[in-house]
């Protein structure tokens, strides 16, 4: 049980039998793996609880970092288009350590965005980089789209 509302979601299996969950943010059916299930109630979550746009947010965004591409879970934008917020996704069973947290403060070396978020369905932790220190805090909350796009 993932520590979020419930949502309902459209689920089927493909030819192979494999099960996939449409993503409304996608428009298209995807893998329902452990990860994507966190993905799926977590945009959801900001959606509904947050105010956060659904069209201004962008799932698995390809990005290239030293000559490698990567790929950000789920990034926000502001309605000018520019980068507010990256996420990071993990099953519930993967716990949230430095080197996850890491991982998502790598990617934002190419977005450069105020906000970074890891969750995995259980725990759900916020960092807002601080312009004086230029150091990740974590807060103890999500800020919502309006505090978010004022960021800018």
């Amino acid at each position: 049980m993932l520590n979020l509302p419930e949502i309902e979601m459209s689920v089927r299996k493909d030819t192979k039998g494999v099960l996939q969950v449409w993503d409304p943010i996608r428009s298209k059916y995807v893998a329902l793996t452990p990860e994507e299930n966190v993905r799926q109630h977590f945009t959801s979550f900001l959606i509904n609880s947050y105010g956060y746009p659904r069209s201004l947010m962008q799932n698995e965004v390809a990005i290239e970092m030293n000559g490698l591409r990567r790929r950000c879970d789920t990034v926000v934008y502001s309605k000018q288009l520019e980068p507010l917020l990256i996420i990071e996704y993990k099953a519930p069973s993967v716990q949230i350590t430095k080197q996850v947290f890491n991982q998502i403060a790598r990617y934002n070396f190419a977005l450069r965005v105020q906000y970074l978020i890891v969750s995995n369905g259980l725990e759900h932790y916020c960092a807002k980089m601080d312009k004086d220190s230029s150091q990740w805090q974590f807060i103890d909350h999500l800020p919502d789209y309006i505090t978010l796009s004022q960021q800018l």
